[in-house]
């Protein structure tokens, strides 16, 4: 995701709005467009901009984007409803449209406008007027729309040749003047507790992010005095949570125009203090930036807080709110409308329902055997995301799971809850999630001191756990729909590019490309040649194409991973320790601890981002085809990431897929050398060079993947001065028609340098055919031995069995036949040939084809001998190799369609003494 902060100030002119004419704009919905009746003269203040990439979990990044840019804005009231809309839009955009989405947050003093951009290349374009029913809303697309139509103030939809917008404007309530926020009287005992006297560190960060001044209640709280941090970066200080699905940080949270919420600042103690803090971007008059944070300790967050927007009364309840939905009160409304989003508000509300450090909330898998993080607070979530403990049995199992527990100090009991093993939480109270009493999930709540929790804290949480345990197996249950509907979808398509190439390389690179980024950060492709072979590595991709040649390295000095056929994904632990053994010998070289070298190639750089992008889960899946393992298929996950059961499974569906197509590719590959390499050998060699005479071959098989079909050629010598030469055509095409071609060829040599004539030659050769039974097919033959002469003429003896007629251009443009027709080989036993003397003089060409050339067709059209005829008499003067190339244009533009039946040229001509 890329981002951009304009802090306003400085006038602008404010985007196109409802009412201004758009191109290619049309209303959509029932009804007219509402309307956009903002002043001209409202301008925009602030501008916060961000791109997502076309994967699904930019939609959960894209939600947070906004509501941290709303509530550092100020703008609490419309979070809810912003949140909500952008969730959909972009929803539509990386989704279902698959595009990138670019989503523009703009302020201006009466509300707040969101555009949200695809990037789809083709779209239906509505037009004006037309009536556009809305799809349901109990489908999954389509209600982005309407949901536009029912909460927002303005909105349309703008057309581009390039993308398509999608703009809502939600107005900011109104307040009575002077008053932002206020609550209700409450009697004494139920204000905030707070110390005796509220200490408010005020810390100024200049442009670069370091502290510029550092208040007294500051030097209390933290325990520096100003002079010791003044200059310093805040990240030096700051311990920032890490939430699952947002990208702000410090850093982001520093460069927002406003930010309110929860992190840590280690102490002169070295102790995490927890505060609670409110964020200010200013400017000075010389227009340099800064940011003014206002801090006070956690559990004092109400002296900043600001309040939250609280769910929309009910016209049924009492007035004491006893008929008040459970469920509203603890989540807030409107509920969050996606499983994630439901899972991080709920482990935030009971983190601060008791007071804690942190939350974490897990998920039963279908088997109820083993629970799957998917949110966290106040935790290293990133590193824990997804990962799976067992319920009952075994090392590390998650204690407890199917009742309430409370564990006053886990230093007692370590590994009782192994998610927050190393996370410095000492006391933890665990509440199962139950649907119609199946285990569903777990919800606990951590703090970092001891005895903090007792079964009243425990009752708290369950009686909320049984509030929402209806509504994340609900949401969970919907996600799972989606993701099988997904994977159904992913593995059509995946069949169908597998299917759509023979080509091993390819199949190779789809196998990878179809994996990253949709199921992996990066994989490789492991394939063995037979069982007696090593695995090998034969292809690395990682969706940073910067970090494929790291990868690729540190697989190349490990060794690969066994070829098991057990199905299944099992994780494999090499590369992972490989990497972090690299980067932890690269980082002391660096520093001058390790063994002296005298170079580090790759630098620390490179190795900490290969250890980083393999420092996950790895897991290996094997390809199975025809009971035979062909290679391994690697997945793997960067630092601290591990797979979800769902992802592996498809993985699996995947593999087999896969498997079968590259076995496919490797025996297509197997029999397609084997063919080419046995076609080779029906080829002559290189022709022979001929003292006086020009000779020009050119060839086309017929046939995807022919090199060699039924027509063929050969021109060998005999004895001195002698050569022989032949063209023919064997009925039909492919390797049968081969079969023939071989025999053909190499009996023709045999006999000729035998010392037969070329009638006895052809005869001989009739026999043979004939000898071969069912398998023996008809051939025409033009069959001819040449005598170069001293004068500079050419002798020739030719028999003509069947075949084409050799056409003879003399230097005056005439054409002629060159011979007569004789029958052809492979029908009759007995037969008559006799053979004709033919004479070339100098200049004078003699062309010989078979009927691939002649019977050339366009339509009922043919090119015939007369067409050969007049192409061939403008070919007077032309070497031999020009009239060939001449002939084989023509026949090429005669007809659109690839030939269909071989073709062969011979053309030789008789230069003399001319000069050409």
């Amino acid at each position: 995701m890329t981002t951009g902060l304009h802090p306003g100030g400085t006038p602008q002119d404010p985007p196109p709005t409802g009412n201004q004419p758009l191109p290619r704009q049309a209303p959509i919905g029932h009804g007219p467009l509402p309307a956009d009746n903002r002043p001209r003269s409202s301008v925009i203040t602030a501008r916060a901009a961000a791109s997502f990439e076309p994967v699904g979990r930019s939609v959960a990044t894209a939600r947070s984007f906004v509501r941290d840019t709303l509530q550092g804005w100020g703008f609490a009231d419309i979070v809810d409803d912003a949140v909500v809309l952008t969730s959909e839009l972009v929803t539509n955009a990386v989704v279902h449209a698959g595009t990138a989405a670019d989503v523009l947050c703009l302020r201006s003093d009466d509300g707040v406008r969101i555009e949200v951009a695809d990037h789809y290349p083709e779209r239906e374009i509505p037009l004006q007027g037309a009536a556009i029913t809305m799809s349901s809303p109990d489908r999954e697309g389509g209600r982005g729309l309407q949901l536009c139509a029912a909460l927002a103030s303005r909105w349309g939809v703008d057309y581009t040749p390039t993308q398509k917008l999608v703009w809502f404007q939600l107005d900011l309530p109104a307040r009575p003047v002077g008053t932002r926020a206020a609550g209700p009287s409450l009697p004494a005992a139920l204000l905030p507790l707070a110390d005796g006297r509220v200490r408010v560190a005020v810390v100024q960060i200049d442009r670069t992010g370091s502290i510029a001044s550092w208040n007294e209640d500051a030097e209390e709280l933290f325990g520096y005095a100003a002079e010791q941090v003044t200059g310093k970066p805040l990240t030096d200080l700051a311990a920032w949570p890490h939430t699952p699905g947002t990208s702000t940080g410090i850093a982001e949270a520093l460069r927002l125009s406003r930010w309110e919420g929860s992190y840590g600042v280690r102490g002169a103690d070295g102790r995490v203090i927890p505060v609670y803090a409110s964020h200010l971007r200013v400017r000075d008059t010389g227009g340099e930036p800064s940011t003014v944070c206002l801090l006070v300790r956690d559990h004092e967050r109400a002296v900043l807080q600001t309040p939250l927007r609280g769910p929309a009364p009910d016209a049924a309840s009492t007035p004491d709110g006893q008929n008040a939905d459970p469920f509203e009160v603890f989540i807030g409304s409107p509920a969050p409308d996606d499983l994630d989003g439901l899972l991080q508000r709920t482990v935030e509300r009971a983190r601060d329902m008791l007071d804690g450090d942190s939350a974490f909330l897990l998920l039963a898998t279908d088997d109820e055997t083993e629970l799957e993080v998917r949110a966290s607070t106040g935790l290293p979530s990133a590193r824990q995301r997804f990962a799976r403990v067992p319920v009952e049995a075994g090392p590390g199992r998650y204690g407890s799971a199917r009742m309430p527990a409370v564990h006053e100090d886990l230093q007692a009991v370590p590994g009782a809850v192994p998610l927050l093993s190393g996370t410095g939480m000492r006391s933890v109270v665990t509440v199962p999630l139950k649907v119609e009493g199946r285990l569903t999930g777990s919800l606990g709540v951590a703090a970092e001191g001891p005895n903090k929790y007792s079964n009243e804290e425990a009752l708290r949480l369950q009686f909320a756990a049984d509030r929402i345990a209806l509504a994340v197996e609900s949401a969970r249950l919907g996600e799972l729909e989606r993701l099988r509907r997904g994977s159904l979808s992913f593995l059509v398509e995946a069949s169908d590019l597998l299917a759509g190439t023979l080509d091993r390389d390819q199949t190779l690179a789809l196998m990878a490309q179809m994996t990253v980024p949709t199921l992996a950060t990066w994989c490789a492709v492991y394939t063995i040649a037979d069982q007696a072979s090593d695995p090998y590595l034969s292809y690395v991709l990682h969706e940073d194409e910067e970090l494929i040649d790291g990868i690729k390295s540190l697989l190349s000095k490990i060794a690969p991973p066994d070829p098991v056929p057990t199905p299944g994904a099992r994780v494999w632990a090499a590369p992972a320790e490989a990497a972090h053994q690299a980067a932890l010998r690269t980082s002391m070289r660096s520093l001058g601890l390790g063994e002296p070298t005298r170079r580090v190639s790759s630098g620390i750089g490179p190795t900490l981002a290969t250890a980083s992008a393999v420092g996950g889960e790895t897991v290996v899946l094997p390809l199975v085809a025809r009971n035979r393992v062909i290679g391994m298929l690697t997945l793997g996950k960067p630092t601290d990431e591990h797979f979800r059961q769902e992802i592996l499974e498809l993985a699996e569906d995947l593999s087999r897929r896969a498997a079968l197509a590259l076995d496919n590719a490797r025996l297509y590959s197997e029999r397609t050398a084997i063919s080419q390499s046995l076609q080779r050998s029906l080829l002559p060699p290189d022709l022979p060079h001929i003292e006086g005479v020009e000779v020009e071959v050119i060839y086309r098989a017929a046939g995807e993947g022919n090199e060699v079909g039924g027509d063929f050629y050969d021109l060998f010598p005999i004895r001195d001065g002698v050569y022989g030469f032949a063209i023919g055509d064997v009925c039909g095409t492919g390797p049968e028609a081969a079969a023939v071609t071989g025999l053909a060829r190499h009996a023709l040599r045999l006999l000729a340098r035998e010392g037969f004539g070329g009638p006895a030659v052809l005869e001989r050769l009739n026999s043979a055919i004939l000898d071969e039974g069912a398998r023996s097919r008809f051939l025409t033959l033009l069959y001819g031995e040449l005598w170069p002469q001293e004068d500079g003429s050419a002798k020739l003896k030719v028999v003509c069995a069947g075949h084409p007629l050799p056409l003879r251009l003399r230097q005056d443009g005439t054409v002629e036949p060159a011979a007569e027709p004789q029958p052809l080989l492979g029908v009759m036993d007995d037969l008559e040939l006799y053979e004709q003397t033919v004479t070339l003089d100098p200049g004078d060409v003699l062309l010989c084809v078979t009927d691939g050339v002649t019977e050339r067709r366009e339509g009922t059209r043919m090119l015939g001998d007369d067409g050969l005829t007049d192409v061939l008499t403008t070919c007077t003067g032309l070497t031999a190799g020009a009239v060939a190339a001449r002939i084989m244009r023509a026949v090429e533009r005669f007809a659109s369609d690839a030939p269909s039946d071989d073709m062969a040229i011979l053309a030789m001509r008789v230069p003399g003494l001319q000069k050409d």
